[in-house]
């Protein structure tokens, strides 16, 4: 079928609306304004580094509040706050911009593939001491800065035109997913995350909500079948259902929270030091259809656990300062890498062992309590100190662990 079009502007509405001719048949049709717009609006975030974009009403989220109410009513969201902490702003667009009527959401690929790169990092040309942490994906590098400088340019464009338009991106006051679901970017897969058609998940979100009037796509159908791979793959069966997590058993929440991880979970972090990327890695349209970007300059897939514990709390600020650290004490990710030594270190790794015997003199308890157990696994059973004062380092000397044997 051939087209041609010809644009004659509209004087009442300011827009030009575009007239279109088939050829073949003889078909007249009009493009309207806002549709018209809203293609302006998405080939704009698209040439500015977007990789999708989709468009959907400011109407709440009802789907979202529900889904919210329910996990924390079953105890799923555990202790996680951000859009758990007041889900009817989070899930109200019109609270985050009075008189909100439409949200432009984009989508921006984070999957670099490693295979084919070289990661400059601090593990490169690592000795036989060096034991390393892993980094989930999504927290290689600031996924987000080149997302939300992408946006921006909608942003721009928008508010030239008139409008309200506020930028939100990794802020609890819209739900993300469900904004992109409602536009047709994709469908919840079985383990939460959107799939977006043809691509997969390994993608960061962000939203624009404005008071532009534009055409709103429609959710697209599950594409998961019967395919429960994402189930099987988690190590802690956190996934208690399709679409359901359980943030006690997700070791990405377990690993950032504060306190003691708990016994049954310390083995399966096996050496993640920060996230877990196990459901997305067994999705199949997940890795098959992966948009593949280069590596970020800065781009940190793993951590020397060792070196990272002679740091000073500035310097793991300063060095992973990206990553989501509750209340920004570094006690926690010192407690993530204690467990990774654990897990990890040969048995013959004198270096490991020193740092090792060395916390277990820390004057912080919770870091001294991680490594009593990190020396339990190593058999270093004959450094403990049994009559350390504090309650969390007798619960972990009441339950210690058999050594590792050594492969």
């Amino acid at each position: 079928m051939q087209l041609f079009s010809v644009s004659k502007k509209n004087e009442r509405s300011g827009f030009s609306l575009r007239r279109v001719w088939c050829l073949r048949f003889g078909i007249e049709q009009f493009l309207d304004p806002e549709r018209q717009y809203a293609q302006q609006l998405t080939e704009l975030g698209l040439h500015a580094g977007l990789h999708r974009v989709g468009i959907a009403s400011a109407a709440p989220l009802t789907s979202a509040l529900v889904a919210l109410r329910s996990r924390k009513e079953h105890g799923h969201s555990d202790t996680m706050q951000f859009t758990f902490r007041n889900p009817v702003r989070s899930t109200t667009p019109q609270m985050a911009v009075p008189g909100a009527r439409s949200i432009i959401v984009g989508a921006r690929s984070y999957f670099a593939d490693v295979a084919l790169q070289h990661l400059p990092n601090d593990s490169d040309n690592p000795s036989e001491n060096t034991v390393l942490g892993d980094v989930a994906r999504y927290a290689w590098s600031d996924h987000y800065r080149p997302l939300r400088d992408a946006l921006r340019v909608v942003v721009k464009k928008l508010r030239k035109d008139g409008h309200r338009a506020v930028l939100f991106a990794d802020d609890n006051s819209v739900v993300d997913r469900e904004v992109a679901y409602r536009a047709g970017l994709g469908w919840y897969g079985k383990n939460a995350n959107l799939l977006l058609s043809g691509t997969g998940s390994w993608f960061v979100l962000g939203s624009i909500i404005t008071t532009a009037v534009l055409p709103p796509g429609e959710p697209v159908a599950d594409g998961c079948g019967s395919c429960r791979r994402c189930i099987d793959a988690c190590p802690t069966g956190a996934i208690v259902e399709p679409g359901v997590i359980d943030a006690r058993r997700c070791l990405a929440w377990v690993m950032q929270k504060p306190g003691v991880v708990p016994l049954e979970f310390r083995q399966a972090i096996g050496s993640r030091i920060y996230g877990c990327d196990d459901c997305q890695d067994a999705c199949p349209p997940t890795m098959r259809l992966a948009q593949r970007e280069p590596l970020a300059s800065d781009a940190q897939m793993s951590v020397d656990v060792i070196t990272l514990l002679s740091m000073t709390d500035s310097e793991i600020e300063n060095n992973y300062g990206r990553w989501y650290i509750h209340n920004r004490e570094v006690r926690w990710v010192r407690r993530n890498a204690l467990i990774v030594l654990g897990n990890c270190a040969s048995l013959s790794n004198a270096l490991a062992h020193t740092t090792v015997i060395r916390y277990l003199s820390d004057s912080d308890p919770y870091l001294r309590a991680h490594a009593t157990w990190a020396a339990a696994r190593l058999s270093l059973g004959h450094y403990l100190n049994h009559s350390d004062p504090d309650s969390l380092v007798q619960n972990e000397l009441a339950r210690l662990p058999e050594p590792r044997r050594q492969h």
